[in-house]
């Protein structure tokens, strides 16, 4: 018997979800819609949740865009399961199209029309067969997070080049301390501030987002490993992974073990 498809849709415009679902039992009745979500932490739960062969992300929602919520996903999303197909509904302007089209993840412009859903339905249907001749859960095998991780870098670049930074103004306390950027070991993101680890054991705070933080920091320096965590390479001690395919790290001289995110675990591919 032939496994029946599965779908996600997140969209906080009510009618709009409708639609799309309407118009997808029309031009593939075997795809079970399986849960609607309308904002992204919803959608990133219920993906979870009932684990869905595809995924129609509104990239703008509340909470969470729709890249935030797949990158969430994809730190998330159990090994031995392939990632979804993604399908991104988008009204983003062109230069956004142009990098979902560079990256082979489909997209769906507002408002939805009907013969530009039944290309993204065909290549989807395409893309799913081909999935179920081949071994599922591989990476090797699936482009979606490597495409995914293209997006997600592309959506932090600014605009303009920005100087690389020298100095972090850090609070401590009731001080502000000048943290040069090569005292520092690693940083994690906490609610609204992101905290700072130096090589000296000391501890300070950012109220710059990490996202912000990353764009003015050099990437050959400093890797980003988990969707809040970033570390200094030269300082990576050595890397393990489990039996089920996850990474973690250790840096030199510390004990504490942190995770590889999957979007992150192609820095690792030698091992």
């Amino acid at each position: 018997m032939t496994t029946r498809p599965t779908a996600l849709i997140a969209e906080d415009e009510a009618l709009l979800a409708q639609t799309l679902q309407r118009e997808l039992h029309a031009l593939w009745p075997d795809l079970q819609v399986l849960a609607t979500a309308g904002d992204g932490l919803s959608a990133a739960s219920l993906a979870l949740q009932h684990l869905p062969d595809v995924l129609f992300f509104d990239i703008r929602m509340p909470g969470q865009s729709g890249l935030e919520a797949a990158a969430e996903l994809a730190e998330d999303w159990p090994r031995d399961k392939a990632f979804p197909l993604l399908v991104f509904v988008t009204a983003y302007d062109q230069y956004a199209v142009a990098a979902f089209d560079a990256q082979a993840v489909d997209y769906v412009l507002k408002p939805v029309r009907t013969d530009r859903l039944a290309q993204t339905v065909a290549r989807l249907q395409s893309r799913w067969q081909q999935r179920h001749r081949l071994s599922p859960g591989s990476d090797d095998l699936d482009p979606v997070i490597s495409q995914l991780r293209t997006l997600l870098s592309a959506a932090t670049e600014p605009a303009k080049p920005q100087p690389l930074l020298q100095l972090l103004q850090a609070s401590q306390g009731n001080q502000l301390r000048m943290v040069p950027v090569s005292d520092v070991l690693r940083l994690e993101a906490a609610d609204k501030y992101v905290r700072v680890f130096t090589q000296d054991g000391s501890e300070v705070l950012l109220r710059t987002p990490l996202k912000e933080l990353m764009q003015r920091l050099d990437p050959q320096v400093f890797w980003q490993i988990h969707r809040g965590s970033v570390v200094r390479a030269s300082a990576i001690d050595t890397v393990t992974r489990d039996e089920s395919g996850r990474c973690s790290l250790r840096l030199k001289g510390l004990a504490e073990a942190l995770p590889v995110s999957r979007l992150y675990t192609h820095l690792f591919k030698a091992m």
